[in-house]
């Protein structure tokens, strides 16, 4: 991963600005760019007037960066056994198996935000790092979700059932569906990458697993929607 990257986008960078985490190195705006709109104040920020041609220049001709970038490094990691010092009752984390797409990564990461979900664990390999496509298709969840990478995903999910947690697979031929699972305690919910699924070693170790209610005329849908689906099933079985 480089050693630092850019973010870009309103969204985005208003919320890297308010991580007291992320360290921040340099911040770009454009003539247009209304400053007093995003949050400075007592951050000591190196901060530069830049034409469209600089911007094209540093982050390519396609990045939507509504005049605004700022370049950070990686937030520091967080490892699964942060999990334990969280107390609460109900929690939900999310694992994805390697799904590699940062956007559909992004995409994930940003309905964690909207549930509450306490982390988004990824494997090392077949995962995005940290990059400016991520963050920008995060829309700011980046800096609200915890990302926990392991080295090896099966180990993990033995370390967080001894945490308390219980592991729930979607797979397309799960013994239940979404709706009759009991949400209630600590849950993680695993997803693997479009057309191969969750690796039959990480379905071993769920501890069962579950299924979309779908049309039978056409059952596939993006990981990232899939996603959103089953953590509002999980946020909705949670809720008092």
């Amino acid at each position: 991963m480089s050693s630092t990257y850019w973010i870009y986008g309103t969204h985005a960078v208003t919320y890297a600005l308010q991580n007291p985490d992320r360290v921040i190195h340099q911040l770009l705006y454009s003539a247009s760019t209304d400053l007093g709109k995003l949050p400075l104040a007592d951050l000591n920020i190196k901060m530069f007037l830049t034409d469209k041609q600089t911007f094209t220049k540093i982050l390519g001709v396609d990045a939507v960066h509504q005049g605004i970038a700022v370049q950070v490094s990686p937030l520091p990691p967080m490892i699964l056994e942060d999990l334990k010092n969280n107390d609460e009752g109900n929690q939900l984390v999310m694992i994805l198996d390697q799904v590699s797409d940062p956007h559909n990564v992004g995409a994930i990461l940003r309905t964690c935000a909207v549930f509450g979900i306490k982390a988004l664990i990824l494997t090392d390999r077949n995962a995005p790092g940290e990059s400016a496509i991520l963050a920008k298709t995060a829309c700011g969840a980046l800096e609200i979700v915890p990302m926990v990478r392991v080295t090896n995903l099966a180990n993990a999910l033995t370390i967080l059932k001894k945490i308390g947690f219980w592991t729930v697979g979607l797979a397309e031929k799960g013994d239940q569906t979404l709706s009759q699972v009991n949400w209630k305690g600590k849950m993680a919910i695993i997803m693997g990458a479009e057309g191969d699924g969750i690796r039959s070693l990480t379905q071993k170790h769920c501890d069962f697993l579950t299924r979309l209610e779908t049309s039978p005329d056409f059952t596939t849908l993006n990981v990232s929607n899939a996603a959103a689906i089953a953590l509002y099933e999980g946020f909705k079985g949670q809720r008092p």
